[in-house]
């Protein structure tokens, strides 16, 4: 079973911001000789909700889909997850299995789909921007990260991208299928995805679903979604 991983890494000092940015070169050389990682992702933050153009310098991310569980925990014993975990001063993974996915990303897909989720469901959305769509999509941003941060329904939720202002990731844990979809249904969401598909602002475009397997860590000093993982499994 394909098991799917998002490691956020918060660096605190200037020279462990100034170390991991250097990583996002450095670590493109050692992970593809990391055993059972067979696609991995690169990625800085936003700052405020995550789902802004401005960068968050301490928070950075390995998105990782491992040939299975047992691949994805030995893997993080290796360089360059543990050379990660070392420098950070805090670190946070949540482990999934892909329940649905449509579209690319960089020309392959990368998840294997393994049925439908019950229960907690975490969403990703990745797409490569047009620039000459960039100013308009980023325009629209604002509204639904603002609706996104206080939905108390969200359960957990960040920004990522590999290239600022151009290739976006959304993430966000949900408590079920239902609630996930009643808000993309509404408000500036629903209008952003008539505005991609009317003047198509995406050269590229992935939505996955995920059923979450477990976590690992801590994240602003806690595991947020701890209680809902043990609630599943019960």
């Amino acid at each position: 079973m394909q098991t799917v991983t998002l490691s956020l890494f918060r660096f605190d000092s200037p020279l462990s911001r100034l170390w991991v940015l250097g990583q996002m070169g450095a670590a493109r050389f050692v992970l593809p000789r990391v055993p059972g990682l067979a696609f991995w992702k690169l990625c800085g933050s936003g700052t405020g909700e995550g789902f802004t153009p401005r960068p968050n310098w301490g928070v950075w991310a390995i998105l990782s889909v491992w040939d299975s569980m047992k691949a994805a925990r030995e893997g993080f014993e290796k360089k360059p997850f543990s050379s990660w975990t070392a420098r950070a001063d805090e670190r946070y993974t949540i482990f999934m299995e892909p329940a649905s996915a449509r579209g690319h990303w960089g020309g392959v897909r990368p998840f294997q789909p393994a049925g439908e989720v019950t229960g907690p469901v975490a969403a990703m959305t990745r797409a490569t921007v047009k620039p000459a769509r960039a100013l308009r999509f980023w325009g629209r941003v604002p509204d639904i990260s603002a609706k996104v941060g206080a939905d108390p329904n969200v359960m957990f939720k960040i920004g990522i991208g590999e290239v600022p202002l151009l290739h976006q990731v959304t993430f966000s844990v949900w408590p079920d299928t239902a609630t996930m979809a009643a808000f993309a249904r509404r408000g500036p969401h629903a209008d952003a995805i008539r505005a991609v598909r009317d003047e198509g602002w995406f050269n590229e475009e992935l939505y996955a679903r995920f059923r979450l397997t477990g976590t690992s860590g801590t994240w602003q000093g806690h595991d947020p979604l701890a209680h809902s993982i043990q609630q599943e499994a019960a």
